[in-house]
């Protein structure tokens, strides 16, 4: 498929595109992740050197990608592959990611399925119990079930194609993920209580600046804007020659930030509440969304609908960024050996499922079978996350820094418009990136350690 046509199948709109990569970037990270960071390293501070970051760092390296996709009309294998010969093998590390991701996002995925049917079952307050989270995540049936009915939903979505499938469900998402987003965040802040929570998570204190805190939001960033595995690449190449990209980047990325934002607003302060000020509540990690929230809900009045509400949006954000990673796959396989799109889907869903199983039974039956100490799902998540994503980033910073030189990115972004940014954009592809990077790189290695 050539540029031009690939293009014409692709999103109808430029609004298409942007609610689309956006609904990519916009998912658990957003919406548990960054909030408990943000509680880890200093609240204000960490915000503040997030926001600087999304719109340099984050910024040259989403619209690298989607310039690149958008210029080749061809997902990461092939893109990578047009861009230097030398630098082909890129496209099948990046491509390797998505493959890895995908099958245990879907197992975190079941989780949130289960317990938004546990809120609109009316149990809420059944979640809340302590332990209710780790039994049901040792079982063997229920997680694999759940798993199953999130990949199934994500496989439909797909299945339809760019336009009618991923447009059209972005297109509804997006505006409710936005509207409960801003709705809950309101709510928070009217728990009694709550105000302390909203001013340590927005008011900057310097003494509590690091150089951990740089690499943290810079790992965030990273993590949230679904950046280094093939997906803006892919998207890029499904975006017509006439939108402008500089614009459409820096949409992306606002929907991607205020949805951090209010992830943190509506989260942190709510906690805050609940611990009667005690930041360290919100230091519980993964298990903040599945232990502390329901724990948070149950103490509020109403708090089965609220949680419902909840767990509502983080299922629409757990989904369109599913959709992204699915369908990223299959994408290269369709550019690699040119098979149509159903036998496509069909062949990844069965494939993921199978794969996302060890996943779901390292919790359980399997838990005592560990991979350099850690559970399976967890590895899975340490060697995409901290070491596959941060080397695709780093490569292709190089690549497009020093090989095909940052005009090739120029170039295709000025096709469509004014490239204001091209001054900083040429700055820190060369040598923010990079140092970003190996600054990521080690501090996943020394912290494994």
């Amino acid at each position: 498929m050539n540029t031009e046509k690939r293009a014409k199948s692709g999103f109808s709109s430029r609004l298409g595109f942007v609610l689309a990569a956006a609904g990519s970037a916009v998912g658990l990270g957003n919406l548990w992740r960054f909030p408990y960071l943000a509680a880890q390293y200093g609240g204000g501070m960490f915000l503040l050197v997030y926001i600087i970051l999304a719109v340099t760092f984050g910024f040259a390296l989403m619209i690298t990608e989607v310039a690149i996709g958008r210029k080749t009309g061809k997902s990461c294998i092939k893109a990578y592959e047009e861009l230097s010969k030398k630098f082909s093998f890129l496209g099948y590390i990046a491509a390797l990611v998505p493959i890895i991701i995908f099958p245990y996002y879907c197992v975190i995925g079941g989780w949130v399925v289960k317990f938004l049917g546990v809120y609109i079952s009316g149990q809420g307050a059944a979640s809340a119990v302590d332990g209710y989270f780790g039994e049901f995540i040792s079982q063997t049936g229920e997680p694999i079930i759940c798993l199953a009915i999130f990949l199934f939903l994500t496989a439909l979505v797909v299945l339809l194609g760019v336009q009618k499938g991923i447009e059209k469900i972005s297109k509804i998402l997006m505006p409710l993920l936005i509207l409960m987003s801003l709705g809950m965040a309101i709510y928070s802040l009217t728990i009694p209580g709550a105000m302390d929570g909203f001013l340590y998570y927005i008011k900057p204190e310097f003494n509590n600046f690091s150089l951990k805190t740089v690499v943290a939001a810079m790992g965030q960033l990273f993590y949230s804007m679904s950046l280094a595995m093939g997906i803006m690449v892919t998207y890029g190449s499904y975006m017509k020659k006439e939108d402008n990209l500089e614009k459409s980047v820096r949409n992306i990325e606002l929907f991607d930030t205020g949805i951090a934002f209010l992830s943190g607003m509506m989260i942190i302060p709510a906690v805050f509440a609940f611990s009667n000020g005690d930041p360290e509540a919100l230091k519980s990690g993964p298990t903040l969304m599945f232990i502390t929230m329901p724990k948070v809900f149950n103490s509020m009045p109403a708090g089965n609908i609220i949680g419902f509400i909840f767990f509502l949006l983080v299922f629409f954000a757990a989904l369109t960024s599913a959709i992204s990673l699915m369908e990223t796959i299959v994408s290269i396989i369709s550019d690699k050996f040119g098979w149509g799109r159903k036998k496509i889907c069909v062949g990844v869903m069965i494939a993921s499922f199978a794969l996302a199983i060890p996943s779901s039974l390292g919790n359980g039956i399997w838990s005592g079978f560990k991979i350099l100490g850690m559970d399976i799902l967890s590895f899975f998540d340490f060697i995409s996350n901290n070491i596959m994503m941060p080397i695709v980033a780093l490569l292709t910073a190089i690549l497009v820094g020093f090989i095909t030189r940052p005009k090739y990115v120029s170039d295709e972004v000025e096709s469509s418009g004014k490239f204001r940014a091209k001054k900083m954009y040429n700055i820190v592809i060369k040598f923010v990136v990079p140092v970003c990077m190996v600054a990521i790189l080690v501090s996943s290695i020394v912290g494994f350690v």
